[in-house]
């Protein structure tokens, strides 16, 4: 069960459109008209995206009449991101040279 739900949560963040809206709610709540015209993609395709979030927790949704605006999950998101940015500023040039992970390297370029 914990090893399906860790790999759950990873393919959740893996996902290139996951990723730019969690990356977009870093920089500051908005909703899914708001990302969907920052990151140029269809409005589909970000409430498909945003919908996993939401409901994996990642992203948190407040309904403000017809408007919903999401942001990153505070409790655990953004401290996991900081998390993560101090382990890529630490060991970023291994992440780069890992030769189990050149052929994901070549797939992201």
């Amino acid at each position: 069960m914990i090893k399906t739900s860790y790999i759950l949560f990873f393919k959740a963040l893996s996902n290139d459109t996951r990723l730019a809206i969690i990356d977009l709610l870093r920089k500051s709540p908005t909703n899914a008209t708001g990302i969907s015209e920052a990151l140029h993609m269809e409005q589909s395709r970000v409430s498909h995206n945003l919908a996993c979030l939401i409901n994996c927790g990642f992203v948190m949704a407040k309904q403000y009449g017809k408007n919903k605006v999401c942001s990153l999950n505070k409790e655990t998101v953004i401290p996991l991101l900081e998390i993560m940015d101090k382990h890529i500023k630490k060991y970023g040039k291994n992440l780069e040279g890992c030769e189990v992970l050149k052929d994901v390297r070549k797939a992201i370029k």
